[in-house]
């Protein structure tokens, strides 16, 4: 209230003074051409003050709302540490609407006893919609990494989570529907990759119908597995059995990258798709041993000038190195990449 008060009292005290002008001063009631143009000149002024003050205004509540939502959003998506138990870290993540500081993307990287967990994940749309249900989602992981001892009981309970938050949003926003509504934002969904990463490297993954990370060794670059993923979280349920596919092992040296699919989906100016590997390739082609920050703004500056800096979605990168210093058992990397996954019949992985 006092604010209001003040950011009034300005205005209203010009307009009175130009009133006061107008009724009272002698020099406004004659009709001369000078007194009609200082007239004009006070009249102009006053207006011109007034114009000035209410941009000023605004400008400053546009900052102030944006250093809100900035607070709230990185709350949500926090930024992370450098160093996680031996792996090195950098995150970037860009939202396609102007003014937002993220979107419908989601990651998180874990130190729990049971491994280094990690999640990126992508909401279908973008906008505040997306944005409370990446904060569902991602609540829920934050808690579930402590409490499940497998990678199948984390996203049980994301998906747990999920249905609850869509139930919830859709009892608000149609609460004629009664306690249970028929179809609770239907077309909602969420792309979900979860990894573990264990202290000898050994790499674990459960894949909802989002893109498999790449592998970085040496100037090499590989997807991390070729494995159909299971569908997106939302339309359909989980199959009972879950187990997690074995993706080899993270060697010292070697590299991560996790995205969301507006990274390969960028276009530019002509239609044409945004070459993720190539630009990685570029990468570690210029520096093998170049750490995630490098590989970061690397991949964000190719990515950034394909689009002419105008991305049409939501874009996450998530990149991981391995940075601890034990020696592997010579071959682990051949035997691991070699072993097979015979997928049980109810699964899609």
């Amino acid at each position: 209230m006092i604010r209001i008060k003040a950011g009034v009292a300005l205005p209203i005290g010009w307009g009175a003074v130009a009133i006061t002008y107008k009724l009272a001063c002698p020099l406004a009631q004659e009709s001369g051409l000078g007194a009609r143009a200082f007239t004009s000149a006070v009249f102009f002024a006053v207006g011109t003050g007034l114009v000035l003050h209410v941009r000023h205004t605004l400008l400053r509540e546009l900052r102030e709302a944006r250093q809100v939502a900035g607070v709230a959003q990185s709350a949500l998506l926090r930024p992370l540490p450098p160093r996680v138990d031996g792996l090195d870290i950098a995150a970037a993540q860009r939202s396609a609407d102007r003014g937002a500081a993220i979107g419908g993307d989601l990651y998180a990287v874990v130190a729990t006893e049971h491994g280094v967990r990690v999640v990126m994940g992508d909401v279908r749309g973008h906008g505040l919609a997306a944005i409370t249900t990446a904060a569902a989602v991602l609540g829920s992981f934050r808690e579930a990494v402590y409490d499940e001892a497998g990678l199948d009981g984390v996203l049980r309970r994301l998906e747990r989570a999920l249905a609850r938050h869509l139930r919830e949003r859709a009892r608000s926003e149609h609460p004629s529907a009664g306690p249970e509504p028929d179809h609770p934002v239907a077309e909602e969904f969420v792309t979900v990759l979860l990894l573990e990463i264990h202290r000898d490297g050994a790499v674990h993954a459960l894949n909802c119908g989002h893109p498999w990370p790449y592998l970085l060794s040496g100037t090499r670059v590989d997807p991390l597995a070729r494995a159909d993923p299971l569908p997106p979280l939302g339309p359909f349920p989980l199959p009972p059995e879950l187990p997690a596919l074995p993706c080899g092992r993270l060697l010292p040296g070697e590299t991560l990258v996790l995205y969301t699919d507006g990274a390969e989906d960028a276009r530019d100016a002509r239609g044409r798709f945004f070459s993720l590997p190539a630009a990685l390739s570029q990468a570690v082609c210029t520096d093998p041993a170049a750490v995630p920050q490098e590989v970061l703004g690397s991949v964000f500056t190719a990515l950034l000038r394909h689009t002419a800096g105008e991305p049409t979605d939501d874009i996450a990168l998530l990149v991981l190195k391995n940075d601890r210093q034990h020696r592997q058992t010579p071959g682990a990397r051949g035997t691991a990449r070699a072993t097979t996954y015979d997928p049980q019949p109810t699964t899609h992985l």
